[in-house]
């Protein structure tokens, strides 16, 4: 039974501080239950010729997992190799801080066949994601 002095709100805009304070405490729990408090950030920005970012990727690494929640190349800049080129570097990074796999999800119009070519393979997909699309959990090993 809720507590009456409680209130649950939808927030089609939600502040981002919210929505860390969310990511915070998911964490919090996950490090006392599982006793692993190795979490870091990763972000890499991908900046244009006036230095601005016009995109990256952006995720974190826990457990011996590189998680990559978004990768995004502007449309002007693709087939150029940025991609790849953050990939590796995610890729590095995450050698580096002793990680054993990536996983990221995509869907079926993103760039599946991009991971693909990197060594990525797909262990789930849900169908009808978004309608008339799937969305995939694709991961890539590294030991």
């Amino acid at each position: 039974m809720a507590s009456p002095e409680v209130d649950l709100v939808v927030d089609n805009n939600p502040d981002p501080a919210h929505v860390r304070l969310l990511e915070d405490q998911v964490y919090e729990f996950g490090m006392h239950a599982t006793g692993i408090a190795d979490g870091e950030y990763l972000a890499l920005f991908l900046r244009g010729a006036d230095g601005k970012v016009a995109g990256g990727a952006y995720g974190w690494t826990w457990g011996g997992t590189c998680y990559i929640r978004y990768l995004f190349v502007p449309e002007k800049m693709r087939n150029q190799g940025h991609g790849t080129r953050i990939m590796g570097l995610v890729e590095r990074e995450a050698a580096r801080r002793r990680c054993e796999q990536i996983v990221l999800e995509t869907h079926d119009f993103q760039a599946p066949d991009f991971y693909r070519k990197l060594g990525f393979a797909v262990v789930s997909a849900i169908d009808n994601y978004p309608r008339g699309h799937r969305y995939l959990l694709m991961v890539k090993r590294l030991r």
